[in-house]
């Protein structure tokens, strides 16, 4: 007995009507599996023997496709959104996507050997939340994902970290530079901070 139960394993699944195959193969991933899948190759990224400037591309490559910073870029800016030209707006969001990402990922980098701990999501009309742990030897952070979904995945548009919003304290330290500067030195700060990063961006 035991030994047909492969067999018939294998023709169960053989016999599976189309509408379920197709049922199974079209179970939407959660927002809390992504965010796990997503978190987990960084902390292999982080745990592998790369060099470190390997690893920060290897991390900036992953998070690409995780963090919306587009739509992070414009939260931050609020009100002086409208204030930038289309030009400037092209410029603004590559050197933003540089800001996000490099502190994101220095400060994943800085941790050693970090754990992930994964408790639970929140579905809302449109979107999600995701409530992870950062887990090290010595200190424990509570990182909260907003997250909205893009075809088959999701993107991260907020960051929550210890009840702080990420996007609004750039926020904050736009509303400061560009109290007493223009939008053209904002831009030159940035880009003697990131260089001239390629990479389209919305208008």
């Amino acid at each position: 007995m035991i030994a047909r139960f492969p067999i018939l394993l294998v023709l169960s699944l053989l016999l599976a009507t189309p509408a379920q195959a197709l049922a199974a193969a079209a179970k939407p991933v959660t927002p809390l599996d992504y965010t796990r899948t997503i978190l987990e190759r960084a902390r292999a990224i982080v745990a592998g023997n790369q060099t470190h400037d390997q690893k920060v591309a290897a991390m900036s490559a992953l998070f690409a496709k995780f963090l919306d910073t587009d739509a992070m870029g414009r939260e931050a800016l609020g009100q002086h959104w409208s204030s930038f030209t289309p030009a400037q707006r092209k410029e603004f969001l590559p050197l933003f996507r540089e800001l996000i990402q490099r502190a994101y990922v220095q400060d994943l980098l800085l941790f050693q050997s970090p754990d992930f701990q994964y408790v639970g999501q929140q579905l809302l009309n449109g979107g999600a939340l995701v409530d992870t742990k950062i887990v090290t030897p010595k200190d424990k952070f509570d990182i909260r994902y907003t997250l909205v979904p893009v075809g088959e995945e999701w993107m991260v548009t907020a960051i929550t970290v210890e009840g702080v919003s990420l996007i609004a304290n750039y926020g904050n330290q736009f509303n400061r530079v560009l109290a007493r500067m223009t939008v053209e030195d904002l831009l030159a700060l940035m880009k003697r901070k990131f260089g001239n990063p390629s990479g389209d961006a919305a208008t």
